[in-house]
């Protein structure tokens, strides 16, 4: 599950969400503590990821939040594909939209393509972004930025985006 706490993307997952349970302790009449659980599967977890469609609408593809190697990532299944995303890129893309301010082109592009410039796909791969390159993490597979994350963001209630067969836009709400 993820909240928005003073501007930053806060994921709440670990033993109790991932296991479906949110707890929280309350007071009965008698002033004793009881634990309450509330049945509520958190999104955005391994067992129950985000479901998403692409810009256009026509792909179907599934986000979730994980660790590898000590670092918190996206894991994006796009059939039978797997892509990595650095997790930063959330709050970082969050950020830059709010400060370009308008709407911006997402120019999806696989990491063999050139990105166009000005768009969402080469920001994703910049040297001049918060990390300096890639938010992409698999060789081979780091691109298409573009095309699978600006959906998240709208999930998320970050952004606005386009559906359009194509040339699809995005901004900050």
């Amino acid at each position: 599950m993820l909240l928005r706490h003073k501007g930053k993307v806060i994921f709440l997952s670990n033993v109790v969400a991932s296991e479906g349970y949110l707890k929280d302790k309350v007071h009965n009449k008698s002033g004793l503590q009881k634990e309450r659980i509330h049945m509520a599967l958190a999104e955005g977890t391994k067992e129950n990821p985000w479901k998403l469609k692409t810009p256009p609408q026509t792909s179907e593809y599934e986000i979730y939040k994980d660790e590898k190697d000590g670092k918190e990532i996206l894991v994006c299944t796009v059939g039978k594909t797997v892509l990595h995303y650095d997790f930063r890129c959330i709050d970082d893309l969050s950020a830059m939209l709010k400060q370009h301010g308008d709407w911006i082109e997402l120019g999806s592009a696989d990491e063999q393509k050139p990105a166009k410039e000005g768009t969402i796909e080469a920001w994703g791969r910049s040297s001049e972004n918060p990390i300096g390159g890639w938010y992409g993490l698999k060789k081979g597979l780091r691109g298409r930025f573009g095309m699978y994350l600006p959906p998240l963001m709208e999930k998320l209630g970050l952004a606005e985006v386009e559906h359009n067969p194509r040339n699809n836009r995005m901004k900050s709400i």
